[in-house]
Parts: structure tokens; C-alpha cells; sequence
């Protein structure tokens, strides 16, 4: 069994409103709490962090199923959401919504089309991150999925 290891340096200087640094590999940004939370919104946040890992991985295995099934696209593209709720002082990272662009070879749409949403959905299920927060955080998709022009 193969076992990777990933490691994060944090940096927190001060108080709820101070302004961190991490480190980890190529990720090397400021920190802080986005200022839809009252913080000062400098680099990236947790919020933020949680939905770009949940959505690279998803995008990553998609691709890598697409790969597996030589099924050739002419682009692959993403947009995500993260909904956070906050109830009597809570926070709660509610769902995740996913809306992959998925654009088929032209004259390939209609053999393709229902095993490219299948393998959306097995990509959504596949997906460590997604297996990681599953049963905290909600995950819907919303593909999108047609010929080029």
C-alpha cells in the first residue's frame, strides 16, 4: 500500500483579524477571513481552500476517466460554489456545487452524451476530496455537456 504525504506550514501572527501565510509545495499564499466573514480579506481563505481542492480533484478525475475511456473532448471546464451557512453564530460549510463545461468532438454529442454525464457523476463519487467531506458537506453537480460548434 502506497501512503503520500503532504505537508502545510502555517504562519498566524495575531488575533481573528490578522493576516497568515502557508506554505505547502507550489501553494504559497496569504491567509485571512474573507470579508463576508468581517475579516480583512487579504489572499485566501479556508472557505475558498476547501472548495479549490474539492473542485481540482473533481476536474483532475474527470479528466483522468475521459482518459481511462478515450473519450476525447475539445474543452473541459469548470465553475464552482461553495455555500456557507451561518446560524446563531455557526459556521457551517453547507454544499458544494459543481458545473463542468464539457465540450464533445462535433458529431460525437449524441453517442457520447450519456456515458460523459455518467462519468461525471462516477467522477463526483471517485474523487478523494469528495469522499473526504462526504456526509459533512453537500456536493451536487450541474453538467453541461455538448458538441463544439
Amino acid at each position: 500500500m502506497a501512503e503520500h504525504h503532504f505537508h502545510l506550514k502555517a504562519i498566524w501572527p495575531g488575533g481573528r483579524n490578522s493576516v497568515g501565510d502557508i506554505e505547502a509545495g507550489n501553494l504559497k499564499t496569504k491567509i485571512s477571513i474573507p470579508p463576508e466573514m468581517d475579516g480583512p480579506g487579504v489572499g485566501t481563505n479556508p472557505d475558498e481552500m476547501l472548495l479549490g481542492a474539492a473542485a481540482t480533484c473533481y476536474i483532475i478525475t474527470l479528466a483522468a476517466m475521459f482518459e481511462r475511456r478515450q473519450i476525447e473532448v475539445s474543452s473541459l471546464t469548470m465553475e464552482s460554489e461553495g455555500i456557507v451557512e451561518v446560524v446563531k453564530g455557526i459556521i457551517t460549510y453547507k454544499k458544494i456545487i459543481h458545473r463542468p463545461h464539457i465540450v464533445l468532438k462535433k458529431g460525437t454529442l449524441r453517442e457520447l452524451e450519456g456515458k460523459v454525464n455518467q462519468l461525471a457523476e462516477k467522477a463526483e463519487k471517485s474523487c478523494m476530496i469528495s469522499r473526504a467531506i462526504q456526509g459533512n458537506v453537500e456536493i451536487a453537480l450541474e453538467p453541461n455537456i455538448e458538441e463544439e460548434k
